[in-house]
């Protein structure tokens, strides 16, 4: 279950820029946790919920621009980078690896919360998206051998005669395997079911 209230990262190494973006997220009654170095927040266990890290180029150890790298791998915040140091150079990688914004210090608060609300809205999107995927993953993984084959021929249209042909059973067997795919599926349509089977990217049965 994804927890609805967002929670704002901060990585940066200087204590006055964290105690400063902190207490403007709290003015506004935000969640934010703090971090001093790139090791810190790659050892923090994230919880499942809407998120942005606002995030340093320049840090000791591993820098902002490689953790950024690092976490593209894997399931991070959307980020914002907020610098004392960027250049031209920078900013172009920054927004190449997927970068929401990149801002200067010192930051103008009413745009930080702009970048930030945006990010929080787009990471709310993306992990829906992604617990949906899961339950329909754990519907599908409920499905049987046989229904699964079966599954790729109702999403292209066939009737049952002809999907029955096609894997040289009788018409009685897939409409029961049919029936029993609607109801793991919780899909109420063919339409619901084509839909379904299209976020799974299982591609429906081609034609002879």
């Amino acid at each position: 279950m994804i927890d609805p209230r967002p929670v704002v990262y901060v990585l940066d190494d200087d204590p006055r820029i964290r105690e400063s973006v902190a207490a403007l997220m709290f003015s506004k009654g935000r969640k934010v946790k703090t971090f001093a170095n790139a090791s810190e927040f790659q050892a923090f266990r994230r919880p499942e919920t809407p998120a942005c890290l606002i995030l340093d180029v320049r840090l000791p150890g591993m820098n902002g621009l490689e953790l950024q790298h690092e976490l593209r791998t894997g399931d991070a915040p959307p980020i914002i980078f907020l610098t004392a140091f960027g250049d031209i150079a920078m900013s172009v990688a920054a927004m190449k690896g997927g970068a929401v914004e990149f801002l200067t210090k010192p930051f103008d608060a009413d745009q930080l919360l702009q970048v930030i609300d945006a990010a929080i809205a787009a990471d709310t999107v993306q992990l829906e998206e992604k617990r949906l995927l899961k339950e329909l993953q754990k519907r599908y993984n409920t499905l049987t051998p046989k229904e699964r084959e079966v599954l790729p021929h109702v999403v292209s249209g066939l009737l049952n005669k002809q999907t029955a042909d096609r894997l040289g059973t009788q018409e009685i067997t897939v409409r029961v395997h049919r029936a029993h795919i609607m109801k793991k599926m919780k899909a109420d349509s063919l339409a619901e079911l084509v839909r379904i089977t299209e976020k799974l990217h299982i591609r429906p049965a081609g034609a002879w």
